[in-house]
């Protein structure tokens, strides 16, 4: 699994012109599920995220975490993140999980995310959507379970 995490002051996402979440302060996380991914990799990165010290303290330093601060958090569906671009101009996303085995993963994963008790907004699965927010930072980071096989 991929997780590009954004710290934002605010996000929403639209499908259809309806807005389907919105948050204020917190994390916006695209998430990118590869085939032959495995609940695992939910627990190793919901445990990651939550506890991840990339919000300043009172001297500025990023020392609090998303719970330290009581932020929310929107989970958006980006298999994307599994782009192959290493030949020709067209991706390939043969790398990303099937959609019923990706959607599967994605729902483990809010509520995962929603059972350590926060407010957690999603797009939906499978949808073309539009997403709008504040990045505040910016702060942006990428994590990869891959990086626990090696």
């Amino acid at each position: 699994m991929r997780a590009l995490i954004q710290r934002v002051s605010s996000a929403r996402v639209t499908v259809g012109g309806e807005t389907t979440g919105a948050i204020g302060p917190g994390l916006l996380i695209l998430l990118g599920v590869k085939a032959g991914d495995e609940e695992p990799a939910i627990a190793y990165l919901v445990e990651k995220i939550v506890n991840l010290r990339i919000f300043s303290d009172e001297q500025g330093k990023l020392n609090l975490s998303l719970l330290d601060v009581g932020g929310e958090i929107m989970v958006v569906s980006q298999f994307t993140l599994y782009a192959d671009c290493r030949k020709g101009r067209r991706p390939s996303f043969q790398g990303a999980a099937p959609p019923a085995e990706g959607e599967r993963l994605y729902e483990q994963f809010v509520q995962a995310l929603r059972e350590k008790g926060l407010k957690v907004a999603t797009g939906r699965f499978g949808a073309e959507m539009q997403v709008s927010l504040v990045n505040d930072g910016p702060v942006t980071i990428l994590l990869d379970t891959d990086e626990l096989r090696g």
